[in-house]
């Protein structure tokens, strides 16, 4: 399972409803309560990046405001994402809390 950046993850996240740029880094920001930014250099290389692979695509362009939205396989691309994130959370937690982690266990979240 290939691993997503962490500007990445939130992006797709946030283009789970169609924004344009501005709107973005506003929703990144308003989702982990002003703990992460993302300039917009930043922001749209990987908008540009994820484009190209087909995970967003341009939804509408008017008024120099582009809207961009998840695509099916971005959202494919997330859930996976979302599914490797939530096994190391789990991992961390119970180690944390002084419980044996089981290694075939993770081995089925990554299949």
């Amino acid at each position: 399972m290939e691993s997503m950046t962490d500007s990445t993850y939130l992006i797709l996240l946030s283009l789970l409803e169609p924004r344009h740029g501005y709107a973005i880094m506003k929703g990144i920001s308003e989702m982990t309560h002003d703990s992460v930014t993302i300039g917009p250099a930043s922001m749209y290389t990987i908008l540009k990046k994820l484009e190209k692979k087909g995970d967003i695509r341009l939804k509408e362009d008017k008024d120099r405001k582009k809207i961009y939205v998840i695509t099916s396989k971005g959202k494919d691309e997330l859930i996976n994402e979302v599914d490797r994130r939530r096994m190391f959370y789990e991992a961390g937690r119970s180690l944390l809390m002084g419980n044996k982690v089981d290694v075939y266990d993770m081995e089925e979240h990554e299949n």
